[in-house]
């Protein structure tokens, strides 16, 4: 039987993640941030000076991304990177005062997107929901740590 791609659970979710991500988008064009360079941006108004490896370890990101997101954050003046003392190959990662600006109006706008994508979602299934999606990424992880591919 042939893989029917319009049934499948992981072009579904990866449909979802699309929209999802559009979504924010569309919502902090007016900061000139991507959603992946939102993330990065949160973990430095929690706690900034992180360095690179931490920032990638956090996100679930290889270095290559990392250091193009940086970068770009970097570019649009929204943070600096100061070389470690001990260790010149590695880099603290601060926020610019650019930056630290940023924190309320983006977070409101990720807290109106998490409301408006949960609308209509009543606590029960917000819950079930949490948990299966869990499931799905503590299955992924299995697999990814066992090397197995999956067979569709």
């Amino acid at each position: 039987m042939p893989y029917d791609v319009e049934k499948s659970y992981t072009v579904f979710i990866r449909d979802v993640h699309l929209a999802i991500a559009g979504y924010i988008k569309h919502k902090l064009a007016p900061f000139n941030l991507a959603p992946e360079q939102t993330f990065v941006m949160m973990l430095l108004w929690k706690k900034d000076g992180l360095t690179q490896n931490e920032i990638g370890e956090r996100l679930g990101k290889d270095k290559t991304n990392i250091t193009r997101m940086l970068s770009n954050l970097e570019s649009k003046g929204f943070i600096r990177k100061i070389t470690c003392t001990d260790d010149r190959r590695c880099f603290k990662i601060y926020l610019t005062a650019a930056g630290a600006e940023l924190e309320q109006p983006v977070c409101a706008i990720m807290q109106e997107a998490g409301r408006d994508l949960m609308d209509g979602i009543s606590e029960d299934e917000r819950v079930l929901l949490h948990r299966l999606l869990s499931r799905i990424k503590q299955n992924a992880q299995i697999d990814e740590a066992l090397d197995i591919v999956p067979v569709p």
